[in-house]
């Protein structure tokens, strides 16, 4: 099932339509479930529009970039540990040890 993205504009719409036409009548209107007009009511008389924005984008572009370059960083990590790892085992039939300094 597919959410609707609700704009600032269209809630402030809906909340206004609710107390005009009745809260059933409006969350018929524009499709809403009357425990997520009763949740953005409810926010936005705590917090007025601040409550009511997009907060499901919160993470910042720098954010997203960082998070890619851990990742790109994180593969490289464990492909060096594992290239190492080989290199130890080769070590290890070649001398009998795995310790270089021992040979």
């Amino acid at each position: 099932m597919k959410y609707k993205k609700w704009t600032l504009d269209q809630k402030l719409e809906i909340l206004s339509n609710g107390d005009e036409i009745g809260i059933v009548e409006s969350c018929r209107k524009y499709g809403v479930s009357t425990g997520t007009f009763y949740s953005w009511k409810k926010k936005y008389e705590h917090q007025g529009e601040a409550g009511l924005k997009v907060t499901y984008d919160s993470k910042s572009k720098e954010l997203k970039q960082a998070e890619e370059e851990n990742r790109i960083l994180r593969k490289l990590l464990s492909d060096k540990e594992i290239e190492l790892e080989v290199q130890r085992e080769l070590l290890k039939k070649k001398f009998g040890t795995s310790d270089p300094r021992k040979i």
